[in-house]
């Protein structure tokens, strides 16, 4: 009989694993349920489909279920909620939402694929009208329905992550009066504070508002919509509110069916996505993402991590052995007309593990010096052990180039590299592009000179 693969969730690591099985496996049968009713979407685009930078729903969908059947015979099950995993039985309960009934569905090897969800705290008012988050598909279609039958003026975004701010941009874009609101001291905590300046620069420049230290209390409004939300320390108007103050994976299936979980309460598992009961297997948001600097499992969800964990998951699931190499931290985002990135350990983490760290920064043009240049300087900041001069992370923010550097540092740290190496690298010249010495190479070279 053909071996039967079931995977709960249908976005990117369980469709990711779905099509590698299938290549691994041309016979066996492949389930996948999805309790919503689209899958294999990009979620990281939903902020620029609100700000109408992506003009349509569908350029958002990879394939749909229809497509992943007729080209890839992969079953996918809309609408099917999976209530509980039964490891003893190699069983699982099925919620059929439109039959409104429950199934019970064997399995063979099972892959866990149920992702992150928006952290929403228990804030009088955050049920009102006109309260949003935006991390699933059915948030942004909500919102946009709601925006074509309502005018509001005064958008209020909880949270200055990296959803939050491109959420800003978008309400800014669509011509609200934005402000955003977060608990810490500064924007995106991930990031060193001079970096963050930088974002919250661009961010006031063109008109958002920004107030730290403001813990939500809750929210104010009635039957017609929210009016405010209020702080500790007062009350600011909104007809619109985005609440962005992070996500949890969704783990709860796993923990029920006795698999370990690990940091921040995602499901552990090994190095080929195992988790520690045998056919189960876990990948993407609602997973550990191993740390290659902190050499541990960590908790870092991103699109890119989910595809690659999916498709190794897939294929171990299958029969083979693929090993996940793990993360180093890379993100970026972009803020109006600057982007920040980091790659690695910020100072923080650097403090928080007790590393004997130093750091050096810089600030450099892109290209060349004689080259015409409009644009902003790059800021760099990079991290290195002081004993063995090993890299452990950095930092960017500026204009054009800052993508092409920390891609370069985030390779630099995947394979162990320290500060000094940086200096050696055969990277890309001409004046339009680079100057002889990239600016990663010219913080190497202070470095070098403050040994």
């Amino acid at each position: 009989m053909p071996r039967r693969y079931v995977i709960v969730g249908g976005d990117a690591a369980g469709m990711s694993a779905a099509s590698q099985i299938r290549r691994q496996d041309p016979e066996g049968e492949i389930l996948v349920f999805e309790k919503e009713g689209v899958i294999s979407y990009a979620q990281c685009g939903l902020p620029y489909w609100v700000g109408g930078v992506v003009p349509e729903k569908k350029k958002l969908i990879a394939r749909t279920a229809e497509e992943f059947y007729t080209r890839y015979n992969i079953d996918v099950k809309l609408y099917h909620e999976v209530t509980q995993i039964i490891p003893q039985k190699k069983q699982i309960c099925v919620y059929r939402r439109e039959e409104k009934d429950e199934i019970t569905v064997p399995y063979d090897v099972i892959l866990i694929g149920t992702g992150s969800a928006a952290i929403v705290p228990p804030w009088e008012g955050k049920n009102l009208p006109g309260v949003f988050t935006l991390k699933a598909m059915g948030d942004a279609e909500k919102l946009l329905s709601w925006l074509e039958t309502h005018t509001p003026n005064k958008a209020v975004v909880i949270g200055g992550g990296y959803i939050g701010l491109e959420t800003a941009e978008a309400l800014h874009n669509r011509g609200f009066k934005v402000t955003v609101l977060d608990l810490a001291p500064q924007l995106i905590p991930t990031f060193d504070a001079p970096i963050a300046e930088i974002a919250q620069d661009a961010l006031k420049r063109h008109g958002v508002e920004i107030h730290l230290n403001e813990e939500v209390v809750g929210l104010e409004g009635d039957e017609k919509g929210v009016r405010a939300v209020v702080t500790k320390n007062g009350s600011f108007p909104a007809d619109l509110v985005i609440i962005s103050i992070g996500v949890r994976p969704v783990s709860e299936l796993a923990r029920e069916a006795g698999i370990e979980l690990g940091p921040r309460n995602a499901i552990l598992v090994n190095e080929r996505l195992q988790t520690n009961i045998p056919d189960i297997f876990a990948a993407g948001d609602c997973a550990t993402h191993f740390h290659r600097i902190k050499n541990a499992p960590d908790y870092v969800p991103l699109g890119t991590t989910a595809n690659k964990q999916g498709r190794i998951a897939g294929i171990n699931m299958a029969g083979g052995d693929a090993k996940f190499a793990g993360i180093v931290g890379t993100a970026i985002v972009k803020v109006f007309d600057r982007t920040i990135a980091r790659s690695g350990l910020g100072e923080r983490e650097c403090q928080a593990l007790g590393l004997p760290y130093q750091t050096v920064s810089i600030k450099a043009r892109p290209i060349s010096h004689y080259y015409p240049w409009e644009d902003e300087v790059l800021t760099i900041r990079l991290h290195f052990n002081k004993d063995n001069r090993k890299l452990l992370g950095g930092q960017i923010a500026g204009g054009a180039g800052v993508d092409k550097r920390i891609d370069v540092l985030a390779t630099a740290l995947f394979h162990g590299m320290t500060i000094d190496d940086l200096q050696a690298l055969d990277l890309a010249y001409a004046p339009p592009y680079n100057s002889v010495w990239d600016p990663l190479q010219q913080a190497a070279t202070v470095a070098q000179r403050e040994k």
